[in-house]
């Protein structure tokens, strides 16, 4: 099992993550609204801006305060460009 750093130290399986989205299109806002109302939003922002929408195969949303880039970097093992200007 691939776990990935979303920031934080909090970690999530490579093999349930469908999706890394930017936040801003109304579309995804929409989704992460749905996603608080149902109780299947994981917020691990830790209080900073989201950066990054992960979707998971479970329906699960998961809020992150890295970047997509980083994100997809750390799922693909390479680091991202300004990955070490990031929050851990």
């Amino acid at each position: 099992m691939q776990l990935i750093n979303i920031g934080f130290g909090n970690l999530i399986s490579g093999e349930r993550l469908i999706a890394v989205v930017s936040p801003d299109s109304a579309p995804i806002k929409r989704m992460v609204q749905e996603a608080r109302e149902r109780g299947i939003l994981i917020d691990a922002t830790y209080g900073r801006r989201t950066k990054a929408v992960l979707i998971l195969d479970n329906d699960h949303v998961v809020l992150s305060a890295l970047s997509p880039e980083v994100v997809a970097g750390r799922l693909e093992g390479a680091p991202a460009d300004g990955e070490e200007n990031q929050c851990n």
